[in-house]
């Protein structure tokens, strides 16, 4: 690990405490692991402690984990399945950081959202919720960005399937769009992939 990223590892974990759960450095890139209920709190101090100085928000994304390591020889992975991932970048120190939080609950994932800290987390945290239905407590405006406002369910989710629930096309005889059942064979269309050992960490 670089003094850099050391530098910001040892700062977070001094300021945070028990809220920091792990940290990992992999490809010169540094991620903290952060319990869900104290994001607002973790992303509130990257963004003021002048050590720090993560002054912008560059992006915010959902992952599953549902398959993730499933064939590998340590088995699949445990834990929530859900994380919700922020890239932050100082402007003042030149350094990016990563955080990843896993909300708890797997049918109902919630965390606080972090708009009122940094305002351009407002359409990524929109978007998280619209593909993963991550739920982000406490957004102003919390709906559907990408998808139809009819859409049913979260594309981005693994169990998702590749054609969708429903299909919409254009009724002549009604004179507007309907939704129907999906109408077309589910298949494969990509070959599977087998990947060595160890591979992704």
């Amino acid at each position: 690990m670089t003094a850099s990223l050391q530098a910001i590892a040892e700062r977070a974990t001094e300021k945070f405490g028990e809220s920091v759960t792990g940290v990992t450095e992999r490809l010169g890139e540094l991620t903290l692991e952060v319990r869900p209920g104290d994001i607002r709190a973790v992303c509130q101090g990257m963004r003021d402690d002048s050590r720090l100085a993560f002054e912008q928000l560059i992006d915010l994304c959902g992952v599953d984990y549902l398959a993730y390591r499933q064939e590998s020889a340590q088995g699949p992975r445990k834990g929530p399945r859900f994380a919700v991932v922020y890239h932050l970048l100082s402007i003042k120190h030149n350094r990016r950081l990563r955080l990843r939080a896993f909300p708890e609950d797997d049918e109902m994932p919630i965390i606080d959202s972090v708009v009122d800290i940094w305002n351009s987390a407002d359409w990524y945290e929109r978007e998280a919720f619209d593909l993963f239905g991550i739920m982000f407590e406490g957004h102003p405006d919390l709906r559907r960005i990408l998808t139809d406002y009819g859409f049913i369910g979260h594309p981005f989710r693994k169990d998702f399937p590749l054609s969708g629930h429903v299909e919409m096309r254009y009724d002549p005889e009604k004179q507007r769009v309907v939704y129907q059942p999906v109408s077309i064979e589910p298949r494969m269309l990509v070959p599977r992939v087998i990947r060595e050992e160890g591979y992704g960490g």
